[in-house]
């Protein structure tokens, strides 16, 4: 199978560079699956998981939070706020984030306090996805 080279960067450092067989991410206007010799693209990527197709058939799981997706003939970058490896999310930390976001929703009194814990809690929901998909594949 054909590769094309793959960089995922998030504002805090480089999680993956190397080839990939294929990516599967979910841009703003649903799930994209990028091969080597895909059409130029670039899209917003939604909160989630990204999945990385290896040459030798394993694959990464990465969570985003959301960023750019970039493909040019010979190159694919990912461009994420936050980007990290489905192994190396904390998923007690996530289900307390996810519990203070929904206290916050029910103490809410003002606009901003409301966007903040829909934000938080939609972040908490997409990581606990992520983790789901992972294990379900290891």
């Amino acid at each position: 199978m054909a590769t094309i080279q793959c960089r995922v960067v998030s504002a805090r450092e480089e999680i993956y560079t190397g080839e990939i067989s294929m990516l599967i991410a979910t841009g703003s206007e649903g799930e994209v699956g990028i091969l080597a010799g895909h059409t130029p693209l670039i899209t917003l990527l939604k909160p989630g998981s990204m999945r990385i197709q290896l040459p030798d058939g394993s694959e990464e799981v990465i969570y985003v939070s959301g960023g750019v997706l970039e493909v040019q003939p010979k190159f694919v970058t990912v461009l994420a706020d936050t980007a990290v490896r489905a192994d190396d999310l904390d998923e007690a930390k996530i289900i307390e984030a996810r519990k203070q976001a929904e206290q916050m929703l029910v103490n809410q009194s003002e606009t901003l306090q409301t966007n903040a814990a829909l934000a938080s809690l939609a972040e908490s929901v997409a990581q606990l996805q992520t983790i789901r998909k992972y294990r379900n594949r290891a």
